[in-house]
Order: C-alpha cells, then sequence, then structure tokens
C-alpha cells in the first residue's frame, strides 16, 4: 500500500501566492495507476503547476512529442512501454528535467535510470509532498539557476567558457569539442560548467553533487561516479584526459 494513499484530499496544505510556482511550467505525470495520477495532480495543481496525465508509455511518449512539457515524472513499469524506454526516446532530441518513479529500490536500477538521463529517482511507496518538493527543486535548478530554461540570469548571458578543446556556450547550454555538439542533462551541463568555470581546481564529491543536484550530498550516494562517467564518456574514450580522479580528494578538470 502507498504511503500516499493515506494522504487524502482533505490533508492538501493550501498555499499561499509566495510559495505557488509559476503557472507556465506543464508537469507530465505517466504512471498506469490513477490514484498516484490523481492525487499527484491535486498537489501540484495546488502548488500551481499545469498538469498533462498517461496512463501507459506510449500515451506518455506521444504526448511528449505533441505538446510542450517543461517537466516528466515517469513511472518504470509501466504496460506497452516501460518509463526507462520513454526516457530513453525523450533523451534523443530533449533535456527538459525526467523525475522517474519505481517500485526498485536497488542501487543497479538506480544507476540504470541515471545513467538513461533521468535527473531525480524517487522509489515507491513515497509521500506525495516529497515528490512534489522533488520537482520543485528540479524545476527551479533547471529554469532558474541556468539548467536550460529562459529564466537564467543576464550575467551568464553570452559567456563561453573554454578548456583544451572544449567549449560550453552557457547561453545556450550546448557543449561543443571542435565542430561537434555534445548533448548534455541538465545535471551534466552544471558540473561540466562547474568544472569549466575552475581548471584545475579539485572538487570533492559533495561540491559537485550541490553544483549538479542543488540538494545535500549524502555520503554513500554515488550519483556522482555515475555522472561522471557518463560525462567522460561522451569526451572521449579516455575521458580521465579531461576530468581527473584525485584519489582521496575528489576530480578536477585538467588544464
Amino acid at each position: 500500500m502507498y504511503l500516499l494513499k493515506a494522504d487524502r484530499i482533505g490533508t492538501v496544505k493550501v498555499l499561499n501566492s509566495s510559495e505557488r510556482v509559476c503557472m507556465s511550467y506543464v508537469i507530465l505525470i505517466a504512471d498506469d495507476e490513477a490514484e498516484i495520477r490523481d492525487l499527484l495532480r491535486l498537489y501540484l495543481e495546488n502548488s500551481g503547476y499545469i498538469v498533462l496525465e498517461a496512463a501507459d508509455g506510449l500515451e506518455a511518449l506521444e504526448i511528449l512529442e505533441k505538446q510542450h512539457v517543461d517537466l516528466a515524472v515517469l513511472d518504470v513499469m509501466m504496460p506497452r512501454m516501460n518509463g526507462l524506454h520513454v526516457l530513453k526516446k525523450l533523451r534523443e532530441d530533449s533535456n527538459i528535467p525526467v523525475l522517474v518513479f519505481s517500485a526498485k529500490d536497488t542501487d543497479a536500477d538506480k544507476i540504470l535510470g541515471l545513467d538513461l538521463g533521468a535527473d531525480d529517482y524517487l522509489t515507491k511507496p513515497f509521500n506525495p509532498l516529497e515528490a512534489v518538493a522533488r520537482i520543485n527543486s528540479n524545476i527551479r535548478r533547471f529554469y532558474s539557476l541556468g539548467g536550460g530554461g529562459g529564466n537564467a540570469s543576464v550575467e551568464s548571458a553570452g559567456v563561453n567558457l573554454k578548456v583544451k578543446d572544449l567549449e560550453l556556450d552557457t547561453d545556450s547550454c550546448v557543449l561543443y569539442q571542435g565542430q561537434e555538439k555534445i548533448e548534455l542533462s541538465s545535471v551534466e551541463y552544471r558540473i561540466m560548467r562547474l568544472f569549466m568555470e575552475h581548471p584545475g581546481k579539485v572538487f570533492t564529491k559533495g561540491q559537485i553533487f550541490s553544483a549538479g543536484w542543488n540538494e545535500e550530498f549524502m555520503e554513500d550516494d554515488n550519483n556522482v561516479m555515475v555522472c561522471i562517467s557518463k560525462l567522460r564518456g561522451k569526451l572521449s574514450d579516455d575521458g580521465s584526459r579531461y576530468i581527473r580522479t584525485v584519489r582521496g580528494l575528489g576530480y578536477r578538470m585538467e588544464k
């Protein structure tokens, strides 16, 4: 039984205007359980979001292809097409934030979801208030903190960061290696920006996690290791010549 089943409609907190999120943000909830969709819709609409729903993976993919969506919530186990296949297809041409829900809580499942491009992962059963908080966090750091939306500060507009043969366009949030464009997720973009703004500086896992996920680092969290590995793979067959492991300390970008 899901924890969210105990949180009935009458318990939803009414937020004041300062706590509400901009109505322009559209959230897709893709889950084959109608009760989960209904309750998340209630909480999200109470926070000021516009909510779209899909009952299976193919329906979710159709919505993503035809309608504007700012963040997607994908359940892993869905009929017709599972959430990870939807995520893989989405990442072919979109870097919007994606939160994955799954009843599986093993590290392997979590790493697989993150490796395919998920920005966050929440295990069922979950508290709907935590789900909304994670959605708020991903929306804020992606659209308000320069991760890819149109609300980035004017100060960062037009700045190109260059290290070796890499160039990061912080205006369009795109990484180039020579003439080749390298697709980055929102988390990867923020980590690359941290490195490229301070080449040669060593960052701890905690500092990298805070920059990439904008959350407090948990000591046993392996998200940083997975993300660094993915970034290295995108940069070259020997990505460690760009991002070096400093044993016992963390990572640095080579000058």
